[in-house]
């Protein structure tokens, strides 16, 4: 398990999901107290199934989301040297799970650090959560926008993004993002990202942009939050070589 604290995604969402779960418990415990049992059942229904929710929502933000990023770097099969970039780092659940894969690379993190996308969200943590994972060495922090990435063309080995690109509120922006996040990348490099939704715009960003083996799947349920409606899902492609 992780050594450092990386909070919670969408806390008021988290929030909003555990309120009506109480609120529907007391409901039915009422219900079950006062009123037959074929009218309090629909409540009992709502009472479970906000409850099942909020489960699902916490395990994902607190534990799921770890292991499921675990899988997808071993599948992406870091050397050790690279150079790699987190766009919407956060408190660097997946730049740490990065960074412990690099020897001699170097994994850099970009925010702007809002606190409604992740609670407690702030370089300073993340700093704090690289140093307790032991992996400061091979981490850099910065403070930026995604669709105007401070870095030089063909610059990073791979991209990572997890849940940070679909919280730009409109398309075109997304497009933005993405197009940075492409330019970045070396020839031969390579974008991962896992997202809640807008990977279908992703996708076509990244083809129109002549990117190579654009896939998208959905992940499983350790990336749920809250329901199979709201799945993670991954997009996968590759920038051609010189």
């Amino acid at each position: 398990m992780p050594r450092g604290d990386y909070g919670y995604d969408a806390p008021c969402a988290l929030a909003i999901f555990g309120s009506l779960a109480a609120v529907s418990g007391v409901g039915a415990a009422v219900a079950w107290w006062r009123m037959p049992p074929h009218a309090a059942g629909p409540i009992t229904l709502y009472f479970v199934l906000f409850l099942i929710n909020s489960a699902s929502f916490y395990y994902t933000t607190r534990h799921g989301k770890f292991r499921e990023w675990e899988r997808i770097l071993e599948r992406v099969e870091l050397h050790g040297g690279e150079r790699v970039l987190d766009l919407g780092c956060g408190r660097g659940a997946v730049l740490v799970a990065v960074a412990r894969r690099l020897t001699t690379g170097r994994v850099t993190g970009v925010d702007i650090w809002s606190t409604k996308d992740q609670s407690g969200n702030s370089k300073d943590v993340t700093l704090r959560n690289a140093s307790l994972e032991g992996v400061s060495d091979r981490v850099q922090i910065e403070t930026g926008d995604m669709r105007n990435l401070p870095f030089p063309d063909a610059t990073f080995d791979l991209v990572v993004s997890s849940l940070a690109i679909h919280n730009i509120r409109s398309d075109a922006d997304r497009r933005r993002a993405i197009a940075e996040g492409y330019r970045v990348i070396k020839p031969g490099g390579r974008m991962v990202i896992a997202d809640i939704r807008a990977t279908r715009t992703y996708a076509d960003a990244l083809r129109n942009l002549g990117a190579l083996e654009v896939r998208r799947q959905r992940l499983g349920w350790r990336f749920w939050w809250g329901n199979p409606v709201a799945a993670t899902t991954l997009l996968t492609a590759s920038k051609p070589g010189l």
